[in-house]
């Protein structure tokens, strides 16, 4: 009897695939204390827990290890009660909080809100471990993650295609602990986050995969969407984002000029549509994001030293907050994630935050050779530039699918898998050279 082939385990790849889709259809609220975000949390420690438990499969680098390793070292700091003497001069006393007696000592934490921080390092953890989950898997497993966060998006799409086909205004309660306005999302703006973040992927695979017809269909659906959820950041985005890919992506593939500018002459017919959605005078009104940029950096200027603790922005900024911006809707968000992780988290977020900036940068010079981790890349840049005008990492969804992203681009099997093909391509040119000596020599003379 013949031996069975041996194959290797596939059930890690599905473990994860599912919390990466189930992250995708409940995980679309904003808003704290969600039951669904704490299911997420859980499926994702639990996941990752089993899988790095076990023998390594791929090497972790360790410059990304440290870095992980940093940014809870920081939420520790912000837990951690430290003497009154410390906080003293580096932040209002108006955000000195209450002291612990314990005789002559007074202590303090540098949280102004330690249950926020806490809900929020569980967060990062539950982000992290998935990252590093995917990290630990093969290659050809981290490629097969992609079916179940398309599986995502196509939920979310449907979601969508029928609130709108409904009405412009439909908002779907009782389904979920949060009101679902977009998709599966409670903002509009981040369910155009995921749509846009998903369109290097179907140009992925239409252009490397043999799959034209149904990438240029999803293509047009995802744009078509873009317009529908009427996202002013996501439309600019998902248009920048859909030329760079195609041109990107296929610098180095058979695609030639006439596909690329069909797609642009696509592309200027949708900008018509785009700007046309575009309301120029309501791109910043006086109660806007600049607003909310100045007393976003009024409130770091006075606590750039540690921060504020993380999750407890909305707190704080009320403390600067001019009088007349005062109204019945509250801000809960600076919508930029850059400043509000430095009001939260002061400088040695921002050191951290340019750490990763560097690691992300390098990572560019050494994935020329693969597209996928191409595409990954460029979705990861297109969602940090979202974040210049919003907060999309700040929803489960996309904090997960951030942390694939991540885990795509730096992944090191994928440039395992690109030497081996390149020393099998200059073997079989080897090979094929010492074919020819014996037939040059017969050509000889007699």
């Amino acid at each position: 009897m013949r031996e069975r082939s041996r194959r290797p385990a596939e059930w890690d790849k599905y473990l994860l695939g599912s919390v990466l889709f189930l992250s995708l259809l409940i995980g679309g609220g904003t808003a704290s204390g969600l039951y669904t975000e704490t299911l997420i949390e859980i499926a994702a420690i639990v996941a990752a827990a089993v899988i790095l438990s076990r023998p390594a499969q791929q090497a972790i680098p360790r410059a990304i290890l440290w870095l992980l390793a940093l940014v809870v070292a920081v939420f520790c700091f912000q837990l951690m009660p430290l003497p009154a003497t410390l906080l003293e001069g580096l932040r209002p006393g108006v955000l000195l909080a209450d002291p612990w007696l314990d005789g002559a000592t007074r202590w303090r934490f540098v949280s102004v809100g330690v249950g926020r921080t806490i809900e929020c390092m569980l967060y990062f953890i539950a982000a992290a471990a998935f990252f590093l989950g995917v990290l630990r898997l093969r290659a050809e497993q981290v490629h097969g993650l992609l079916p179940f966060f398309f599986m995502g998006v196509i939920c979310n799409g449907l979601a969508a295609a029928i609130q709108y086909s409904l009405s412009d205004t439909v908002a779907i309660e009782g389904l979920l602990p949060f009101t679902i306005n977009a998709g599966l999302f409670a903002n509009q703006n981040h369910f155009s986050a995921l749509l846009f973040v998903s369109i290097p992927f179907v140009v992925y695979y239409g252009l490397f995969r043999g799959h034209l017809l149904s990438g240029a269909l999803g293509l047009v659906t995802l744009l078509l969407l873009l317009l529908a959820a009427g996202s002013r950041a996501g439309i600019l985005i998902g248009l920048a984002i859909t030329a760079i890919s195609v041109v990107f992506l296929s610098a180095r593939t058979r695609a030639g000029g006439y596909g690329i500018l069909a797609v642009f002459i696509g592309l200027s017919i949708y900008t018509i549509g785009a700007w046309a959605k575009i309301d120029v005078k309501v791109v910043d009104p006086a109660f806007g994001r600049a607003e909310f940029a100045r007393t976003t950096i009024e409130g770091i200027e006075q606590n750039w030293a540690t921060g504020v603790g993380f999750g407890s922005f909305q707190k704080v900024y009320q403390i600067y907050e001019k009088s007349s911006m005062i109204f019945k809707s509250y801000v809960n968000h600076a919508h930029n994630d850059y400043l509000e992780l430095v009001l939260e988290g002061g400088a040695p977020v921002a050191l951290l935050m340019v750490a990763y900036t560097v690691l992300l940068s390098a990572s560019s010079f050494r994935i020329r050779g693969e597209p996928l981790q191409k595409a990954a890349f460029l979705s990861i840049s297109f969602l940090l530039v979202h974040s210049l005008v919003d907060y999309p990492l700040r929803t489960a969804a996309l904090a997960m699918t951030f942390a694939y992203l991540n885990a795509i681009v730096f992944h090191s099997g994928f440039a395992n898998r690109l030497n081996q093909r390149n020393e099998m391509a200059r073997a079989s040119r080897h090979d094929d050279d010492n074919l020819l000596v014996p037939v040059r020599a017969s050509a000889s003379p007699r």
